[in-house]
């Protein structure tokens, strides 16, 4: 199945001039983002993603911000609770909620974000990034996981995970920097020719200016990104908050307050530092893509 072309995101233009508009009368209301966040019981990073029409603004929300920022003209009131609700309309219109029957919420919150990003930061300890998946690759992760029983759910599945990969070569392409453990390249998923393909197709990837790939390789022992794989979402507006989402026993669960994002920056940042340089990297992946040849 052929993956369809991303034309829409949740970052509708309705989306942004609402934000554009919260934050100009927040600023004249001489309101920091914490003294907003506070009025509306949420978190900065909140604030800072309704501003940059990136999350869709509830309108209990809205009206918590009028109240604050003391906007009494019931014409503005008015008219942005109108806008408000044409661009969660169009957020909803976004081309993976056709999936939802497919896609958990985390999942199906975290494409609306990626679709968004500028770039994407990630260490995997056990899996290729979905970002560089092959068709092949996926589809033996995805009858593996056994979280999708029939046929059609399957192709579904593979087609969601193609298409996010079309923003790496859309028009303002999305910048994906991987550090990946050692172990990544040795798991044969799929069988040694799959991983082969997979491994081959990593290495074509990572030529490309806006994909850069790393190996951390087992000689390094010990570090700190050990307990799980993680990505770190940044975004091309001034001012916007990194988000990120963890990987833990439970399950996968989203951080935005500054000191938990600066840890997993952090935690990123050691990571490449300990990690073998990109060139470094291609040649070990080249070296263990020979290996896993039939």
């Amino acid at each position: 199945m052929p993956a369809k072309p991303i034309t829409t995101t949740p970052s509708t233009v309705l989306g942004r001039q609402l934000g554009d508009e919260l934050r100009r009368m927040r600023e004249a209301a001489g309101l920091t983002t914490a003294q907003s966040a506070e009025a509306l019981d949420c978190t900065k990073g909140k604030i800072s993603r309704i501003e940059n029409g990136r999350v869709a603004v509830r309108l209990p929300d809205l009206t918590a911000m009028l109240h604050a920022y003391k906007v009494s003209d019931q014409e503005v009131r008015d008219r942005l609770s109108v806008l408000a609700r044409k661009a969660n309309r169009r957020r909803r219109e976004g081309w993976w909620n056709q999936y939802g029957s497919v896609l958990a919420d985390t999942y199906r919150d975290y494409i609306a974000l990626e679709a968004m990003a500028g770039s994407v930061r990630t260490f995997q300890a056990q899996l290729i990034p979905g970002l560089l998946q092959t068709p092949e690759y996926i589809r033996a992760v995805t009858v593996a996981s056994r979280q999708w029983q029939t046929a059609d759910e399957i192709d579904k599945f593979v087609h969601v995970r193609l298409a996010r990969q079309e923003r790496l070569a859309d028009h303002a392409p999305l910048h994906l920097w991987a550090v990946l453990s050692e172990a990544v390249l040795l798991q044969q998923v799929g069988g040694a020719a799959v991983m082969s393909a997979q491994l081959e197709h990593v290495l074509a990837s990572s030529e490309n200016p806006n994909v850069t790939v790393q190996v951390l390789p087992f000689s390094r022992g010990a570090h700190a990104s050990m307990f799980g794989p993680y990505v770190v979402l940044g975004f091309p507006e001034e001012g916007a908050l990194d988000v990120v989402l963890a990987d833990n026993p439970s399950g996968s669960m989203w951080l935005e307050r500054e000191a938990d994002v600066s840890r997993y920056q952090d935690l990123f940042d050691a990571a490449r530092t300990s990690a073998l340089s990109p060139t470094e990297s291609r040649a070990l992946i080249h070296s263990r893509a020979k290996e896993h040849r039939p």
